[in-house]
């Protein structure tokens, strides 16, 4: 199933109409620069989108169709927009839990800020802004510079410090992390990483990110960032416990609550096995990986937290081409043996694969709780998703070689 979208334009306060349904080749919801590049065509103008307003059909954040409130910086010219009835209250009624780049004032701040805060860095803006993804757990944008490429990202208020997360990894191993220009509240500037995402990482490039990642966490022990959250094993722990024994609607079964309850006691093992708290990346996926040939840059640590690093290989493994798993998982256990010799890596990994499905569930109800009712369809299930996660790895776990002591 593909995606097609219809949107709903306004240009400062005035509604101007409707255009769509047209197809678009990208499924997911999120990825807005197919969706701008074909209004521009059509309209004639510049134009942004502000946020989803609704979905029909589709699931995960891809596919269906998709209806978006679009923000023209000048009016279209006159028969490129149609005038059919539409609940113009959708339009207009506010939210307390909306993100500054889902407004259109929002968003016209935040990229004057950007342009403001490039111009005082003598790299002033040179084209068009190019907006790449907007949702509720980012706003994503590409800037020209005469000096290259920069990129801006806003995050919402639930989100890590990204720029504190990225200054403590730069001071342990600069090149791992990018280079961030300049950070407002929420938002900074990015320099441009060359290169691809990693997402069909070979086994050279996997050995590399992991041992250069490892390392970093091993230098940042006792180096907590000042105000991240706390998601050390008992923490995380009792949150889950908290979800499960709590009010939320998580649409599973009293027998599959009661069984994941169970999986709960594992954590007191997996705190046995010896590894040390320390900056988890916590979305270490190859998606957020950038190689040009060399070592990885990693990005995107708006879900970073202070705890057991296990969450990060687990990550890892469940995204990587299945040829290369091995070799995450064997550079990762020989890279925390050589930093904690104490430590009983491989069987962290196995304590903690139903364990880490548990966490996520915790995270995807965090996004559910801090986001207004359109953007409800991103995350839908994804706790209900993960707990069923958590007790088919119980069940079938993918490290059944490593002797897990029940």
């Amino acid at each position: 199933m593909s995606r097609t979208f219809s949107a709903w334009v306004t240009s400062g306060a005035d509604f101007l109409g409707v255009t769509g349904p047209f197809p678009v080749d990208i499924p997911w919801w999120a990825e807005v620069e197919p969706v701008v590049g074909q209004l521009e065509r059509t309209l004639g103008v510049p134009v942004f989108v502000v946020r989803l307003l609704e979905v029909d059909g589709g699931e995960g954040g891809r596919d269906g169709h998709v209806t978006y409130h679009v923000e023209a910086l000048e009016p279209p010219g006159l028969g490129t927009l149609e005038q059919r009835p539409v609940d113009q209250g959708m339009l207009d009624t506010d939210d307390a839990l909306r993100s500054p780049w889902a407004r259109a004032d929002g968003l016209r701040e935040l990229l004057d800020w950007a342009s403001r805060t490039l111009a005082a860095l003598g790299r002033p803006v040179t084209g068009p802004v190019e907006q790449r993804r907007s949702w509720n757990l980012a706003g994503l944008f590409r800037l020209p510079t005469d000096q290259g490429p920069v990129w801006l990202k806003a995050t919402p208020r639930f989100a890590s410090d990204e720029a504190t997360v990225i200054a403590a990894f730069a001071r342990v191993q600069a090149e791992l992390v990018p280079t961030v220009l300049a950070a407002g509240e929420r938002r900074m500037l990015l320099e441009h990483i060359p290169g691809e995402d990693c997402w069909a990482a070979d086994a050279a490039t996997v050995e590399a990110g992991v041992r250069r990642f490892v390392a970093a966490q091993a230098a940042l022990i006792d180096r907590r960032p000042p105000g991240l959250r706390d998601r050390r094993d008992q923490v995380l722990g009792g949150l889950v416990r908290e979800l499960l024994d709590g009010t939320i609607e998580l649409r599973i079964t009293d027998q599959e609550r009661e069984a994941a309850r169970r999986l709960t006691g594992l954590w007191d093992q997996l705190a046995a096995c010896g590894l040390p708290d320390t900056l988890v990346h916590a979305d270490f996926h190859p998606g957020n990986w950038r190689s040009d040939g060399r070592p990885p840059v990693v990005v995107d640590f708006s879900d970073a937290h202070w705890g057991n690093p296990v969450l990060d290989c687990l990550r890892l493994y469940d995204f990587l081409p299945e040829a290369v798993r091995p070799t995450a998982v064997r550079v990762w256990v020989d890279a925390w043996k050589a930093h904690a010799p104490a430590s009983d890596p491989a069987r962290a990994l196995a304590l903690a694969e139903p364990l880490a499905h548990l966490a996520y569930a915790v995270r995807y109800q965090e996004f559910l709780d801090g986001i207004e009712a359109s953007e409800q369809p991103y995350h839908e299930g994804d706790p209900a998703a993960v707990i069923r996660k958590a007790l088919g790895c119980a069940a079938h776990p993918s490290f059944d070689s490593v002797e897990v002591a029940g």
